[in-house]
């Protein structure tokens, strides 16, 4: 499979009305750190105007909807809580309505205040987190704070940017004693770009407890094809009149392969052209532009008219 380069104002222009429906990740395709990228606020206006519908579909899972929400009015884009998918809100609606958590039991949290909001949100019991009492160092080999829990039904992971042994000691425990102990994850992406760089992603932050488990979580973000069923299905979308945008090959466009969806690759973000071109590539774009932006020449020919 070869991807297809889209550049001049009519491919652009064919490759729109090709679709009804657009799904768009945000970090390196919709802006960069806090930082929208060039000419995606006109190109986004340019879909909403002439009718297609837009979602916003990310594996951060810092935010909720809500704070994500927040995020696109601070930076002047146009988006309402119910385009935006989560891998938060996926991974805490996959726990009470596909796996069936039991009312009775917690989810134990390695992640942000993201995951907590969203479980909050569905009724369902959590600890760990933000929660102080776990965002401490203990002493060198001070096991004591390291207590059994029985009401722990499942491990709930995603990116933790105060991840420390007490959380991954307490997680493993729970994993390891606690009978039927679900382990889900939000996504395992092992980097995302910011601030002009690169960082270690949610994947990074779950490794340790991959390891030292020897399990592996139930991935509920991109590149699952969980999350896509649950858009889809939540909004009644044709698949072949839908198109998945990213930056990333291992879960932007193979979640589009992932479940029967054609892909756009933008080249600003963590891949690049010769990431898909060699013979061993993840996945490979249906089409490729070099960036969301390019868009705007067809909002600036509509204003003409």
């Amino acid at each position: 499979m070869t991807a297809t380069t889209i550049s001049s104002r009519s491919e652009l222009q064919g490759l729109v009305d090709s679709f009804d429906t657009i799904l768009f990740d945000c970090d390196g395709v919709i802006w960069e750190g806090d930082h929208v990228l060039d000419g995606v606020h006109e190109a986004l206006q340019h879909l909403r105007k002439i009718g297609k519908r837009i979602f916003f579909v990310t594996n951060n899972a810092t935010k909720s909807r809500q704070e994500n929400k927040k995020k696109f009015d601070k930076m002047g884009i146009e988006c309402h809580v119910e385009e935006i998918f989560s891998s938060a809100y996926a991974s805490a609606a996959y726990l009470k309505n596909i796996l069936k958590l039991p009312q009775d039991k917690r989810v134990y949290v390695i992640g942000e205040k993201g995951i907590e909001d969203e479980l909050d949100a569905l009724g369902i019991q959590h600890s760990g987190g933000t929660d102080p009492e776990d965002n401490v160092f203990i002493d060198l080999m001070d096991f004591s704070s390291l207590l059994p829990d029985p009401s722990i039904g499942a491990v709930l992971c995603g990116l933790d940017m105060h991840i420390n042994y007490k959380k991954i000691g307490k997680a493993f425990r729970y994993l390891r004693e606690n009978e039927g102990c679900l382990f889900v994850a939000t996504n395992m992406d092992s980097t995302f770009p910011t601030h002009g760089s690169v960082y270690p992603g949610g994947g990074a932050t779950i490794a340790p407890l991959v390891y030292c488990s020897g399990r592996q979580p139930i991935v509920v973000g991109k590149p699952e094809k969980a999350m896509m069923d649950c858009i889809l299905e939540t909004n009644h979308l044709d698949k072949s009149r839908t198109l998945m945008v990213g930056d990333r090959l291992d879960t932007d466009i193979l979640f589009g392969h992932t479940s029967g969806i054609q892909t756009l690759m933008v080249l600003t973000g963590i891949n690049n052209r010769a990431d898909f071109e060699k013979a061993d590539a993840v996945a490979v774009p249906t089409f490729v532009v070099q960036s969301l932006g390019d868009f705007k020449v067809l909002a600036e020919e509509e204003a003409k008219k």
